[in-house]
């Protein structure tokens, strides 16, 4: 008779504890913390003047908080829209390049019009950026639908491709004739900046824009036909199409809703903080909001308060690096394994470890 190590195997439950999902996003924090102390103290840091810069100093002044503010407008537009796919199983990954075009597209009402004047222009880019960053992921939607290419692969490329046509835009046609030769366009004039919302700080009403939006999407997904209709075409495809759901229209939608989010976010942050076209505005925001989008459970309200917490730490991990001299990799790691930690914590909240049977290890 052979001997073989009995291993347990994972068994889906048959109904998750609610109780259990909501504190798998603070399991996670807690687990991915605890990690990142002992590469701290490996690396030579003191773990305590790092997560005091990373996790308090965020909190601790109305400067430093005004400035999670500001990274939580993006964040939060791009996650919302990504999860509706993400929810429909299509997985946009191409939200930075979304997010760039979007950009490209609201900064040519300043660019071409730079002595324009009225309350029209910063409206105008807004609902600008939003066509230019859904056009984008239109292409990834018919290459996905006609093809039947990855959404994956196609996204994630087209994202390289909008970072070239930045370049290209910034180095030619759009660059700056008085700007000493750095690869930007001009300032943007009065009129095309985004109102602010609070005085002495850079938070505009793009802030106000994400919050309404995550209501819409809250609507929705949980209140409406068809965003039920779209993720049942995500969890059951077979019955999906047995009622007539057609899959080729959830992609589209999928894929357009994210894009637009990220489009919106894009000319968002040419008309709020930057005042300008500038090469540097490719910061990331498309691919932390695959960890908004997850670290929220896909749920709107969820996704509020993950876009928090990772906006506290972009700004918390730049404090890091200056006071606790942290290199910039150890945040991104701290973000990385946050995702890793949510990940593993919602397999435990769906499955359940089970060993086997005395009979079933005796078995030769």
């Amino acid at each position: 008779m052979s001997m073989r190590l009995a291993l347990p195997h994972l068994v889906r439950r048959e109904r998750a504890s609610l109780a259990v999902t909501l504190l798998a996003p603070l399991v996670a924090l807690s687990g991915a913390t605890l990690v990142n102390l002992l590469l701290y103290v490996a690396i030579g840091k003191q773990p305590g003047a790092v997560f005091h810069a990373m996790l308090l100093e965020p909190f601790l002044s109305w400067a430093s908080f005004s400035e999670v503010l500001l990274k939580l407008g993006p964040l939060l537009l791009i996650a919302q829209g990504l999860a509706i796919g993400f929810r429909a199983k299509v997985f946009n990954i191409g939200a930075e390049g979304q997010f760039i075009l979007g950009a490209i597209f609201a900064s040519a009402i300043p660019v071409w019009y730079p002595q324009a004047t009225g309350g029209w222009i910063w409206p105008s880019m807004l609902l600008a950026g939003a066509m230019g960053g859904a056009l984008w992921a239109a292409i990834t939607a018919f290459w996905r639908v006609r093809l039947n290419a990855n959404e994956i692969l196609v996204s994630l490329m087209l994202s390289l491709v909008a970072a070239q046509v930045l370049n290209y835009l910034l180095l030619g046609p759009w660059k700056d004739p008085n700007g000493f030769n750095f690869p930007q366009s001009v300032m943007f004039q009065y009129d095309a900046m985004l109102p602010l919302l609070f005085e002495g700080t850079r938070v505009n009403v793009s802030l106000l824009i994400a919050f309404l939006l995550s209501g819409l999407a809250f609507v929705f997904m949980q209140r409406s036909f068809p965003g039920y209709r779209l993720e049942v075409g995500g969890l059951a495809p077979r019955a999906a199409a047995y009622a007539g759901f057609s899959e080729a229209r959830a992609i589209w939608l999928s894929l357009l809703i994210g894009g637009f989010a990220a489009g919106l976010a894009g000319a968002a942050e040419v008309a709020g903080p930057l005042g300008q076209l500038q090469r540097s505005i490719s910061t990331g925001y498309g691919y932390s909001a695959i960890i908004v989008a997850y670290l929220g459970g896909l749920h709107p309200l969820g996704i509020v308060l993950s876009a928090l917490v990772m906006a506290a730490l972009s700004i918390g991990g730049d404090n890091a690096m200056v006071s606790a001299d942290l290199p910039i990799a150890a945040v991104r790691v701290f973000q990385g394994s946050l995702l890793i930690a949510y990940l593993i914590a919602m397999a435990f909240v769906r499955y359940r470890l089970e060993w086997p049977s005395a009979s079933t290890r005796s078995r030769a």
